[in-house]
């Protein structure tokens, strides 16, 4: 509970910081940061791998998904047929990263990474497809602080709420023992 909590409260602050910021440095984040900031704390809160391992996994599927697009400017058709194969080419690709490393980078990440991007750029590549490569740096670049921010605000979040975690832990620890014992005693 005091870690949803304490999650919630910097994840709206990070939020409003966020827009805040967009809006007095002209940085145009207003239609990727709720996308960015919601990705980035799933990356941060999910308890799978580890942080890092995490973060490989979304960046290395914002990179697939960039590369679908380069792939559906260049030689996909602009047809139901050309999207369907966009978007198996993109997910074939994030299995492919989960796959090569072994599972290491976890699959749901680079998923996550793949979809956050189509979210936040499909509507600039319908506007200009040929702009492709000039409007998708422009998406990484404010996807990237959108999604840095959320993932910090609930890397924090986590960090303030664990000691909540290690006490709840440290008396599983000592049921575990407990059931031990009662074994051995047999």
């Amino acid at each position: 509970m005091r870690r949803t909590l304490i999650s919630g409260l910097l994840l709206v602050a990070a939020a409003f910081i966020t827009v805040m910021l967009s809006s007095w440095l002209d940085l145009e984040l207003d239609s990727v940061a709720l996308l960015g900031l919601a990705a980035g704390a799933v990356v941060a809160l999910v308890p799978d791998a580890t942080a890092g391992r995490r973060l490989a996994g979304f960046a290395l599927g914002v990179f697939v998904t960039v590369l679908s697009y380069y792939a559906r400017a260049s030689i996909l058709p602009d047809t139901a047929t050309g999207r369907a194969v966009f978007a198996a080419l993109a997910v074939a690709l994030c299995v492919g990263v989960a796959m090569i490393s072994m599972d290491k980078l976890p699959l749901w990440s680079a998923l996550l990474g793949a979809g956050t991007f189509a979210g936040a750029f499909e509507a600039a590549y319908s506007a200009a497809p040929p702009r492709v490569v000039d409007n998708s740096f422009t998406s990484i670049t404010a996807l990237a602080m959108c999604v840095g921010m959320g993932f910090l605000a609930a890397a924090i979040a986590a960090a303030l709420a664990r000691p909540e975690q290690e006490h709840k832990h440290a008396a599983d620890d000592n049921t575990a023992t407990t059931d031990e014992l009662m074994e051995t005693a047999k």
